[in-house]
C-alpha cells in the first residue's frame, strides 16, 4: 500500500483535489487512472480510501469512499535535540524516529552547538515522507529551534529525563522509562550538554539518564532513546 499525505482532508470531506505536483506524481509516475483507489491519510489519525474521479496530470480529482482511524501510539514522546553539525544525521534522525514513533520533535540550540540554523522545511518534508513511507497516519509535530534556556522555561508532562556523558549520578533510561505515559528526552549536540545546562536540566527534576556503555552520537542517541521508549511500551 502506498499512502498520501493531505493535511486538508477531514472526516467531513467528499470531494477534493491533489496540489499540481502530487496530480502529477499519481497520474504521470504511478500512472493511476479514473477509478483507481488512494489511500490517504491527513496526519491526525485518519485514514482515507478515495476513488480517482479525474486523472488529469495537473488536476488529479477523487472522492472519498471510506475512512477509519488509525490507533495511536499509547504513550507521548517528545525528543529535543540538539543540530547536527553535518545536517544528514539530524534528518536520518527524523526519518527513523518518525518511523519508530515519536509525538513531538523539538530542535534545542544548546552551549556547544555547532549549529545555529535550520531549514525547517526541508525537515518537514522529511517527517511527512518518513510517515507515508512507514504506513503511520499520524504526523509528529516539529517545533521551530529554540535555546536550551526557553525550552527549559516550559512545563512539561510525565517523565522528564537528561541523557549526557558527564560522570555523575545516571540511571539507565530503559531502566527508569514508565510505560503508557507522556516523556520528554533531552539530547545534546557532539560536544554534550554544558555542565550549566545539565545543572539546570537537574533543578527542573530532568532525570539524568545514560544509553548505554559507549559514547554515541547525537543522532545514534536519539533513536536509541525513540527505541527505548517504543520498546518498553510494545
Amino acid at each position: 500500500m502506498q499512502l498520501f499525505y493531505n493535511p486538508h482532508i477531514s472526516e467531513t470531506t467528499e470531494n477534493f483535489t491533489f496540489d499540481k505536483d502530487e496530480s502529477r506524481h499519481i497520474i504521470k509516475v504511478l500512472r493511476k487512472n479514473v477509478g483507481d483507489i488512494l489511500q490517504i491519510t491527513n496526519g491526525n489519525g485518519w485514514l482515507f480510501s478515495a476513488e480517482i474521479t479525474r486523472d488529469a496530470i495537473k488536476k488529479c480529482e477523487a472522492k472519498i469512499i471510506a475512512k477509519t482511524v488509525q490507533k495511536p501510539l499509547n504513550y507521548q514522546l517528545h525528543l529535543a535535540v540538539a543540530p547536527t553539525k553535518m545536517n544528514d544525521r539530524y534528518e536520518w534522525f527524523l526519518e527513523k524516529a518518525t518511523e519508530i514513533g515519536i509525538t513531538t520533535i523539538t530542535p534545542i540550540i544548546c552551549d556547544h552547538s555547532e549549529r545555529q540554523v535550520i531549514k525547517l522545511d526541508r525537515f518537514e518534508k522529511i517527517v511527512q515522507s518518513a510517515m507515508k513511507q512507514s504506513l503511520n497516519c499520524y504526523l509528529p509535530t516539529l517545533n521551530k529551534a529554540i535555546p536550551f534556556s526557553d525550552f527549559m522555561n516550559q512545563s512539561f508532562e510525565g517523565q522528564t529525563f537528561i541523557a549526557h556523558c558527564e560522570e555523575l549520578d545516571r540511571k539507565s533510561l530503559k531502566q527508569a522509562i514508565k510505560p503508557e505515559m507522556a516523556i520528554t528526552i533531552l539530547i545534546g549536540p557532539e560536544g554534550d550538554f554544558s555542565v550549566k545546562e545539565i545543572e539546570t536540566a537537574i533543578k527542573n527534576k530532568f532525570i539524568p539518564v545514560t544509553l548505554g556503555e559507549t559514547r554515541l552520537r547525537t543522532e545514534t542517541a536519539a533513536i536509541v532513546a525513540c527505541h527505548s521508549v517504543a520498546f518498553v511500551n510494545e
